[in-house]
C-alpha cells in the first residue's frame, strides 16, 4: 500500500501555488478528459495565460477566486503516483485569509512555499513560514518560481535562497529543499528544465515522491479524546473517537486523564467488529472494564505516560478576526472535543513574522502571532503541541458570533494556584442575606454616557435605603479614581475594568448586599462575564435606552463636545462601539420619561 502524503502549498498571493497544483495534476494524469475541456473553456472566460489553458483554475473553483484571479477558500486535490498517494491543500495567499492556510497547515506533513523570483521573500512569505514551524510542519520544499520571467538566472535564485536562509535559520525545519520552478510551463514540476543546467537537484514530484516525513505518532503514547459515549442499552458502554497517537490493545489499561481513574480495555470494536488492537488514525469504539465517569471531550490516555492536566496554560496564538485578541474576555476553547469557556489573562509577546523578534503587546490584531496565557473555567487534560499536535492544539470561538477567532498551540501548564484552595467559611451569604433580611442582587445600569444610569441608580439606592435594604454603588467614575485608575479606555483597558468590578461586585453580593453598578460597559461578552459570575437570578441587566442624539444633546459632563474636539479618543458611541443588550432583564427609556418614573419601573420590577 502507497503511503500518504499531505502537502501544504503557501506563500504570498499571485506567486503561483494554484499553477503548480494544476501542473502537476496535468501531468501526473489526474485529470479526466472532460475536465480539460472545460478547463479550455473557462481558460478563455477567467483565464490570465493568454491562449495557452490556464492551470491555476484546476485548483480555484470558487467564482469569485476565478474572477479575482486570487484562491480564497482552502482547495484539497488527491492524486497519486506509483511512488506515493498525496493530498494537496492549495491555501490562500492574501493577508485576509490567515486563517483558511493555518486551517491547511494543521493537517500537512510537508509545505511547499512559493516564491516569486521576482519578488524575493516577503512579509506574507514569512508570515506562512512562521505559521507552518508554529503548527509542526518540519519538512519544506522551497518553490522558487516564475524563473522564466528572470531568465532563469542561477544568481537570482541563490539570492533568494539566501535570504530564506538567514530568516528561517530558527523556525526549526529539519529539511528544507529549494527548487527554481517555472509552474506555468512545466520547468522542473515534474521533469528537469533544460533553461536550469546549473541545478542539480530533485524536480517537485522527486521530492515530494522522496521525502522522509515519517509520522511517529503510533511511536507515541495512547491517547483517545472521547467523541461520544455510545449507550444503546444498559448492557453496553462504549467510548467512540479517534485514536491520536499510540496502540491500543485487548486488556490495556487505560487512564481519564482529567479525573485520575483508571481500568481496563475489554473490547475494541472498529467499523468491521472486535479488534484485538487499534493504532494512531483509526476510529474506534472501546470498553472497560469498570464504570468510569467519562463524558465527550474526556481524553484517555496511558497510565504509564499521563498528559498534563491544568486550568491554565502557555500558547502560541494565532489570532484570525478583524475584532483584536482582548485580554480578560471570554471565550469558548475547544481542545479535543471537550468544549469549555477560556479567556487570555496575559499577553507575553507579539512575534514580528519579518524578524522573529519577540515585541510587547496589550491586543493581538488580526492575523497576528503571540505567546500567550490562558485561563480556562475547568481543568483540561493536554499534550505541549511540539508533543503531540492532536492533543496540544485548540481553537478560540466566538461566544456570540460563533466565529473561530484564533487557533492556539499549548507550549506548557501553567500551575501558580495548584496550592491554593478556597477556604471555607463559617458564615456563608445565605446567613449574611438571611441577618439582613434581604435576597443579594446586582443591578447593572449599562448605557451610553449620558443616558441618565448614575442618576437612575442613585435614586433607586435612595428608595431601597428608604425601605431598609443594604446596599451598594459601585460607579464608573468613582472606580476609575481608585480601583480602576490604571486602566485607560480602549477596548483592552475597557474589558479589564469591567472584569473588576465584576469581582466586586460579586463579592458584595456574597456579603448579602444588593449592589447597583452603574457602568457604560459597552460590549456584551463582559456583561455576560459578570452575570456568569453571580448565581442564577441574581444580575439583573437594566438598559437605560437613550439614543445617542439625545445623549449629546444632555452631554451632563462635556464629553460629545471634547470628543468632537479630538480631545476625547475612544468615546463610546463616538469612536468606540456600543453593543446593546438584547434580553435585558428591564429596558428604560428616557426620552420621554422622567428618573423618577423610571426608578418606579425598577422599584415594580424588584417587587414583583
Amino acid at each position: 500500500m502507497r503511503d500518504l502524503l499531505r502537502v501544504l502549498t503557501c506563500g504570498s498571493v499571485d506567486d503561483g501555488k494554484s499553477t503548480l497544483i494544476g501542473r502537476l495534476l496535468y501531468e501526473t494524469r489526474a485529470i479526466m478528459d472532460d475536465t480539460f475541456a472545460s478547463l479550455s473553456q473557462d481558460s478563455r472566460r477567467h483565464g490570465t495565460t493568454g491562449e495557452d489553458v490556464d492551470l491555476a483554475l484546476l485548483v480555484d473553483g470558487l467564482e469569485a477566486e476565478r474572477q479575482q484571479g486570487i484562491t480564497i477558500d482552502v482547495a484539497y486535490r488527491y492524486f497519486g503516483t506509483a511512488a506515493r498517494s498525496f493530498i494537496l491543500a492549495d491555501t490562500p495567499g492574501h493577508e485576509q485569509y490567515t486563517r483558511n492556510m493555518a486551517t491547511g497547515a494543521s493537517n500537512s506533513d510537508l509545505a511547499v512555499i512559493l516564491v516569486d523570483a521576482r519578488k524575493g521573500v516577503l512579509s506574507q512569505t514569512r508570515r506562512h513560514a512562521s505559521i507552518c514551524s508554529r503548527l509542526g510542519i518540519r519538512h519544506v520544499l522551497l518553490a522558487i518560481n516564475k524563473m522564466d520571467l528572470v531568465g532563469f538566472d542561477e544568481a537570482v535564485f541563490a539570492g533568494i535562497v539566501q535570504d530564506w536562509e538567514r530568516f528561517a535559520a530558527g523556525l526549526g525545519f529539519v529539511a528544507v529543499q529549494a527548487v527554481p520552478v517555472s509552474a506555468r510551463f512545466g520547468d522542473n514540476v515534474t521533469a528537469r528544465s533544460a533553461q536550469t543546467p546549473w541545478y542539480q537537484g530533485p524536480t517537485v514530484l522527486e521530492h515530494l515522491e522522496t521525502a522522509q516525513v515519517d509520522d511517529d505518532a503510533i511511536a507515541r503514547p495512547f491517547r483517545l479524546a472521547v467523541q461520544w459515549v455510545n449507550r444503546p442499552d444498559q448492557h453496553f458502554r462504549g467510548y467512540a473517537g479517534s485514536i491520536a497517537s499510540g496502540t491500543l490493545r485487548l486488556g490495556d489499561a487505560v487512564l481519564v486523564a482529567a479525573s485520575g481513574r483508571q481500568s481496563q480495555v475489554t473490547r475494541i470494536l472498529g467499523p468491521d467488529g472486535d479488534r484485538t488492537s487499534a493504532s494512531a488514525g483509526e476510529a474506534v469504539t472501546i470498553c472497560l472494564a469498570d464504570e468510569l465517569d467519562i463524558a465527550r471531550g474526556d481524553l484517555l490516555a496511558a497510565p504509564t505516560a499521563r498528559p498534563q492536566v491544568a486550568d491554565q496554560f502557555a500558547a502560541e496564538v494565532i489570532w484570525m478576526d478583524e475584532a483584536p485578541l482582548l485580554p480578560g474576555r471570554q471565550y469558548l476553547a475547544r481542545i479535543g472535543h471537550l468544549w469549555i469557556s477560556a479567556s487570555v489573562t496575559a499577553i507575553k509577546y507579539r512575534l514580528d513574522v519579518t524578524t522573529l523578534a519577540h515585541q510587547p503587546a496589550r491586543q493581538l490584531a488580526m492575523n497576528e502571532i503571540g505567546l500567550c496565557n490562558l485561563a480556562l473555567v475547568g481543568r483540561a487534560a493536554f499534550d505541549p503541541y511540539a508533543e503531540n499536535r492532536a492533543t496540544g492544539g485548540f481553537i478560540l470561538v466566538d461566544r456570540d458570533s460563533n466565529r473561530t477567532v484564533a487557533a492556539g498551540m499549548i507550549a506548557f501548564g501553567l500551575w501558580r494556584a495548584n496550592n491554593i484552595s478556597p477556604e471555607g467559611l463559617l458564615v456563608d451569604k445565605a446567613a449574611r442575606a438571611a441577618l439582613k433580611r434581604q435576597t443579594p442582587k446586582v443591578l447593572w445600569f449599562t448605557g451610553l454616557s449620558g443616558s441618565g444610569k448614575s442618576t437612575i441608580a442613585k435614586l433607586v439606592e435612595q428608595a431601597l435605603h428608604q425601605q431598609g435594604q443594604h446596599t451598594y454603588l459601585l460607579d464608573g467614575d468613582n472606580l476609575r479614581h481608585g480601583l480602576n485608575r490604571d486602566l485607560g479606555f480602549t477596548d483592552a483597558d475597557r474589558v479589564e475594568n469591567i472584569r473588576r468590578v465584576g469581582e466586586v461586585a460579586r463579592l458584595f453580593a456574597d456579603a448579602g448586599l444588593i449592589v447597583l453598578c452603574s457602568f457604560i460597559s459597552p460590549f456584551r461578552a463582559e456583561r455576560r462575564m459578570v452575570r456568569e459570575m453571580l448565581a442564577p437570578g441574581e444580575f439583573i441587566e437594566i438598559f437605560v435606552d437613550t439614543p445617542l442624539e439625545e445623549c449629546i444633546r444632555r452631554d451632563p459632563k462635556g464629553l460629545y463636545a471634547k470628543a468632537r474636539r479630538g480631545e476625547v479618543p475612544n468615546l463610546t458611541g463616538v469612536s468606540s462601539p456600543y453593543e446593546p443588550p438584547e434580553q435585558p432583564e428591564l429596558r428604560l427609556v428616557t426620552t420621554d420619561r422622567t428618573p423618577e418614573a423610571c426608578v418606579q419601573d425598577v422599584m415594580e420590577y424588584l417587587a414583583g
